[in-house]
């Protein structure tokens, strides 16, 4: 496999980069506060809440999911009081203990505030960075909709040990924390797979460009060489070993196989055929099987 692999910083606040955290936007992680609590005044409060990049200090423009949870010091899951998508929101809260907690793509940040009369300002830190990965085969870059990527976090020796995102596509910017990460990269639908660790640094958006080893064959079963194909001929691609790799009726389906020698069988009105063939990288074409009487 040939991984290219770029880096450039961004003006992070311009773009929408993620925060920190393992913890999602859907489900956020809530810390547990346990410690005493100060006591309470009467009246409503203003929370004016906010969120920067850690390092460069820019804030975050878009993309933010803030929830403000009530804290009522014990073991119990804390209950959410106030929600906002804004930038910048402002909650009214009453005299109380809270966990305010942000979330921006795939990472998130918490703190715990007490909240007493007045106004109070807050702004949360978030460190992140991003990948946008890209598919290629000889150079030629891979049409966006025949790619998907999985990003996992590596556990212990397992490299696909918790899965992040499933099915993210071509140039999607994946928002992430900083970390190291196993990207596994799918081309077509069958055993075309590439998979690259793959670094997120703080504040940078890295790029990587993962080059496959296949090409796209059309299968066919014919009279004669270049003759029409039978319609409704049922086909299995077969590893040397007897593995099924990929099944397919129709008088001419596409498949995109990585490189290698494979065994094509096809069954139509009660007969079977079959041929060896090889998949050369890059070189996509049709795959006959001559329908001998």
């Amino acid at each position: 496999m040939t991984l290219f692999v770029k880096q450039r910083f961004w003006i992070l606040g311009l773009i929408g980069l993620v925060a920190v955290g393992p913890a999602s936007a859907q489900s956020p992680a809530v810390p547990s506060m346990s410690q005493s609590l100060p006591p309470i005044s009467v009246g409503q409060v203003t929370l004016n809440a906010g969120a920067t990049f850690a390092g460069s200090n820019e804030p975050i423009r878009s993309g933010l999911v803030w929830r403000i949870y009530e804290d009522r010091g014990d073991a119990s899951q804390p209950t959410i009081v106030a929600r906002s998508t804004s930038p910048m929101p402002s909650f009214t809260l009453s005299p109380g203990n809270y966990i305010i907690h942000v979330a921006y793509g795939f990472a998130s940040a918490s703190k715990r505030i007490s909240v007493q009369r007045g106004n109070l300002n807050e702004r949360l830190a978030i460190n992140a960075g991003a990948l946008q990965l890209k598919g290629a085969v000889g150079g030629s870059p891979i049409a966006a909709n025949r790619l998907a990527f999985s990003v996992y976090v590596p556990e212990a020796q397992n490299s696909e040990g918790r899965l992040v995102i499933a099915d993210a596509k071509a140039n999607d910017m994946i928002r992430l924390p900083e970390g190291t990460y196993h990207v596994v990269s799918t081309y077509g639908d069958a055993n075309a797979i590439m998979r690259s660790d793959l670094k997120v640094e703080s504040g940078r958006v890295t790029e990587a460009t993962l080059n496959h080893r296949a090409a796209t064959v059309t299968l066919k079963l014919v009279a004669s060489a270049g003759g029409e194909a039978f319609a409704g001929t049922a086909f299995s691609v077969l590893t040397p070993g007897g593995d099924v790799i990929r099944e397919a009726i129709g008088a001419f389906p596409s498949v995109t196989l990585a490189e290698g020698e494979y065994v094509l069988i096809a069954r139509h009105e009660g007969k079977v055929y079959t041929r060896e063939f090889k998949i050369e990288s890059g070189l996509d074409r049709d795959i006959e099987i001559i329908a001998t009487p």
